[in-house]
């Protein structure tokens, strides 16, 4: 091959490389130490209610503080609104005026999980139960057999709000979704996959000890019942005002031999929404343009509700950080740039035929940047311009920063969305760009370290952009 023509190759093809063929040592001990504080965020924030307290502690602890609305804010304030302890809006002000637009990152905390029923406790054959109602796109075969906790709170009618915790606690009983057992399961072999484990069957076992004589009926209810009451105060009409939340009694950690990925219930989202907390709190001087961190809930219902993507929170937010400098919200919108930072599918080759891998992400190849989502007709998506992506291409490339273009899957294979919408309906240039997942949606998924690490530079590039 003449040195011509491997010159030629190299100006005018594209030369994506695996990130261990690029980083540093220096930067590989970055991503390592990243990648420990990652999981303990992870670990700490299993919930969305739990995930936004966990960056509120952070956030305080890196010298923000809680936005009231009419004070005056200057260049370097950094400034934060918790949204009913479920989502969190942060600002660090920037040198130039809000009229000149702001540089966000948006993503989300809530996750794939099974919801307590209104009422859920009851008894059948002598063992106890909670009913549940799946939240977001689950599978439902993988949330049988094996070992969950709840987690959330009980709003009593006189106001006060009770956290629970059952099963996070090494010493804790863990609670569980029973399955039919091979031997009795022919007829349920022969469904689809997607009816073998009906809805109504995804029933959490609480217990079989009775309480009372055995003439008395519900007395395995009874029973707990009564633990619930001498743990928490609470009666059984209090679960109509609960939230309480089942999720994977299983903490993060290192997947593979050489631990290059880390295995974890909640990747989708909590892998960017850290890495947009993380970089906007590691900015150390303070930014051209205001920054700003959303980190939103119900994304995996539609982001509808008070604190979900549609909510006017964030506009309120925006108008009052712009009416601190007598900007006008319609105008600084404009003039904004969002990174919708929403994981995408990373490549799998035991299905690689849903993948269509000359657009599909790969692991260790960084962050996962997505023209658009939505499903067939790229229904549900923004569709960024031309102009937006490439603005997002120089970022990445001025800081060095590995990046990959991404769909989810073949055209008519599926589909999926992320807040982008939302954001570009509100008149700001947005783009989509996440980290590469396995297994997405399931009660345990499996991210790269290295996509992770980048996609934490790929979003301080972005904060500190004009």
């Amino acid at each position: 091959m003449s040195e011509g023509f491997k010159e030629l190759k190299k100006q005018l093809l594209s030369g994506r490389k695996n990130g261990y063929d690029r980083l540093s040592p220096e930067a590989l001990a970055g991503m390592e130490a990243y990648c420990a504080d990652y999981k303990a965020y992870l670990d700490a924030g299993k919930t969305e209610r739990l995930c936004a307290g966990e960056t509120v502690r952070l956030a305080e602890a890196a010298g923000y503080r809680p936005y009231v609305r009419g004070m005056a804010l200057r260049a370097g304030d950094r400034v934060y609104v918790c949204n009913r302890g479920k989502a969190v809006m942060l600002a660090h002000i920037g040198r130039r005026g809000l009229e000149e637009g702001v540089q966000i990152a948006a993503a989300h905390i809530d996750a794939p999980r099974l919801d307590l029923k209104p009422n859920p406790l009851y008894e059948e054959s002598e063992m106890a139960f909670f009913k549940t109602h799946y939240y977001g796109g689950i599978r439902k075969y993988q949330w049988v057999t094996i070992p969950l906790e709840l987690r959330g709170v009980i709003a009593r009618k006189d106001g006060t709000v009770v956290p629970v915790s059952i099963g996070a606690d090494p010493e804790d009983p863990r609670l569980v979704i029973t399955d039919l057992l091979p031997h009795l399961g022919m007829e349920q072999n022969k469904k689809p996959l997607g009816e073998a484990v009906p809805a109504e069957t995804l029933n959490l076992l609480l217990g079989s000890r009775p309480l009372g004589d055995e003439e008395d009926s519900g007395r395995v209810k009874l029973a707990v019942m009564r633990l619930l009451h001498e743990k928490y105060g609470i009666t059984e009409d209090d679960f109509i005002s609960a939230e309480l939340e089942a999720v994977p009694a299983v903490n993060a950690c290192d997947i593979g031999l050489d631990r290059s990925l880390i295995g974890a219930y909640g990747h989708d989202d909590r892998v960017c929404a850290y890495a947009a907390l993380r970089a906007l709190l590691d900015l150390a001087e303070t930014p051209e343009k205001t920054a700003v961190c959303v980190l939103a809930d119900k994304e995996e219902i539609g982001s509808d509700g008070v604190t979900g993507m549609q909510s006017a929170a964030f506009d309120t937010f925006m108008e009052d950080l712009c009416a601190s400098q007598g900007a006008a919200l319609r105008v600084c919108l404009e003039q904004s740039f969002c990174l919708s930072a929403d994981v995408t599918a990373a490549y799998d080759p035991d299905y690689g035929e849903v993948y269509e891998k000359r657009n599909a992400a790969y692991v260790n190849y960084g962050v996962g940047l997505c023209k658009y989502t939505g499903a067939r007709g790229k229904s549900g998506a923004s569709d960024a311009d031309a102009e937006t992506v490439a603005y997002v291409r120089r970022i990445l490339d001025d800081a060095g920063v590995g990046w990959q273009m991404a769909e989810l899957g073949k055209v008519d294979a599926g589909g999926g969305g992320t807040v982008a919408a939302y954001m570009a309906n509100r008149n700001i240039a947005t783009l989509d760009a996440g980290v590469p997942v396995l297994s997405m949606h399931a009660p345990f998924e499996v991210v790269a370290k290295l996509d992770c690490y980048e996609m934490y530079r790929g979003m301080k590039a972005v904060y500190q952009a004009v």
